[in-house]
């Protein structure tokens, strides 16, 4: 009976610790012709947020500085990647919220770049959920975001292309983004391996991973952190950065 006990614990352990072990899953993706990595969160389940600076100010900028931090802290970095653009000092160019507390406001308007490629749009992330949700949608309805960060331009919107995307076009480079689910219980975060287009990159959101919605995060800073695939992006510093942890204690 001892035996049976013991091995009831350990079959119970091993249940317990499963989840953790599979708290991201990421897998290889090609698409028409071009190859990505597609890291997918539960965000029910995980520990989804934003990372800028620590608590003396300093901007991370780099995963291996936010994952020493943390393990200073008794947690693990788990996945990461970086969240949105910023200026020289690695503040937020756009709307940024981090553990509640509003760094940057929402820019609403006209601006350069990516960014002002409108509409563009906001990764929400709230108590067991997450949505990209477009900036002036996101404005009428004031979700109770926990973690959100601007970025832009949407790629896609309510299940349609964003509308100045060109299927010829010749601007090509390595993107990474954000896609969610209509009810906010997937989070699918998107990395390319070779250089694509917004056209591209925006069709595998909606045609291959069925996401409503997604949110173009950067270009040539585009990094992951994902160890279960032997992935740890080095490159030049970035700013706002997007996490799962997990308790080590």
């Amino acid at each position: 009976m001892r035996r049976i006990a013991t091995c009831l614990a350990l079959l119970t352990a091993t249940l317990a610790i499963t989840p953790a072990a599979q708290a991201v899953t990421c897998r290889d993706v090609d698409h028409e012709g071009n190859a990505y990595v597609v890291c997918e969160v539960d965000p029910e389940r995980e520990t989804l947020r934003l990372f800028r600076a620590d608590e003396s100010g300093d901007a991370y900028g780099h995963f291996s500085l936010l994952k020493a931090d943390l393990a200073s802290k008794g947690k693990d970095l788990v996945f990461a990647m970086n969240a949105g653009m910023y200026h020289e000092d690695r503040s937020p160019v756009g709307y940024y919220l981090e553990d509640g507390r509003e760094e940057m406001r929402v820019i609403s308007g006209p601006s350069q770049g990516n960014f002002g490629l409108l509409p563009n749009g906001i990764f929400c992330i709230g108590e067991g959920w997450a949505r990209v949700i477009e900036t002036r949608d996101f404005l009428a309805r004031r979700p109770r975001c926990r973690h959100a960060t601007q970025s832009g331009p949407m790629l896609v919107i309510e299940g349609a292309l964003h509308p100045r995307f060109l299927p010829d076009s010749s601007s090509r480079y390595i993107r990474n983004g954000v896609g969610t689910s209509a009810n906010g219980d997937r989070a699918v975060f998107a990395i390319s391996q070779n250089t694509v287009t917004f056209h591209e990159f925006a069709r595998l959101f909606r045609d291959v991973l069925k996401l409503p919605n997604a949110l173009f995060l950067d270009g040539n800073i585009s990094r992951l952190y994902a160890p279960q695939i032997n992935r740890a992006d080095l490159g030049r510093r970035m700013g706002p950065i997007v996490a799962v942890t997990e308790s080590t204690r």
